[in-house]
């Protein structure tokens, strides 16, 4: 879930957190509308300095890569699948995101600490979005029996919160190297927690949404020095539904230009925003 996100931000706005301000004006990389998590591009990403004085904000490949992964043929087995030698085809694994409830779980058989609780134990950080888009399931009837069909017909969204031009995302970061060339790279991960009561509504296939961290909690979750109990409060922290607003947008939004633009089909239900 959250594989499309938004980052446009204006060279005039500033991000704020907890009184602490940093000019966005020399980074051209925050004016994108539209990230395809797919494309495991770069994406804008906040980080705290080493002291946790301050913080930079970085460019980072959407797409967590863990440290054992020796290559980057190894990376695109792993987010594209593949093929062995005996035919045998293994499926991808997207590290796009990460769910809030199990970043800090160990291995039960093993004892091994599973993919992201290093990570999540000592680099937390955010990602700035303006938006995201998620697909609303929506199951047609049967015009003979009047029963749904099997195959639903998918709508997206676009989701963003009620006056605010951006947010914060909770994320862990990994710093991977290439073994074969020395590629270094900063790689991250979104972090997702239940649906809310309007997500549950639009991601009604997986109930899943990103972690969006008001201000003072978006500070804590970057700088502050956590218990693993609060790692996992902040990690799953639902923001409340009626501080967000959502519409519909063409099915082709990714390749529109215009992937904001409302679009309004005549056989998608309204969202229910008392719920």
């Amino acid at each position: 879930m959250c594989y499309y996100n938004g980052q446009k931000v204006s060279r005039e706005e500033y991000i704020r957190l907890m009184n602490l301000e940093k000019a966005v004006m020399d980074y051209d990389f925050l004016d994108q509308e539209l990230h395809d998590g797919f494309s495991y591009g770069n994406i804008a990403v906040i980080k705290p300095t080493a002291d946790k004085c301050n913080f930079d904000i970085v460019q980072m490949e959407w797409g967590f890569i863990p440290s054992y992964i020796p290559n980057r043929e190894e990376v695109k087995k792993m987010r594209f699948g593949y093929k062995d030698a005996s035919g045998k085809w293994h499926q991808a694994y997207t590290t796009l995101n990460a769910k809030g409830e199990e970043l800090l779980m160990i291995d039960e058989k093993t004892g091994r600490e599973k993919m992201f609780r290093k990570a999540a134990l000592e680099r937390r950080c955010l990602i700035l979005s303006s938006e995201f888009y998620e697909w609303r399931h929506i199951y047609p009837l049967n015009k003979r029996t009047g029963e749904p069909l099997k195959t639903p017909n998918k709508y997206p969204y676009h989701i963003g919160l009620k006056d605010k031009a951006y947010f914060f995302i909770a994320a862990v970061w990994q710093n991977w190297t290439d073994k074969d060339t020395g590629e270094t790279v900063h790689t991250v991960a979104l972090v997702t927690t239940e649906a809310n009561a309007i997500m549950k509504q639009i991601h009604n296939s997986k109930n899943r949404m990103p972690t969006i961290l008001p201000d003072e909690l978006a500070w804590e979750w970057m700088m502050g020095d956590l218990s693993e109990e609060r790692i996992i409060e902040l990690a799953t922290h639902q923001i409340s539904a009626s501080e967000m607003q959502a519409y519909t947008v063409e099915k082709e939004f990714k390749s529109t230009g215009t992937p904001g633009k409302a679009f309004v089909y005549a056989e998608v239900p309204e969202l229910v925003y008392e719920v």
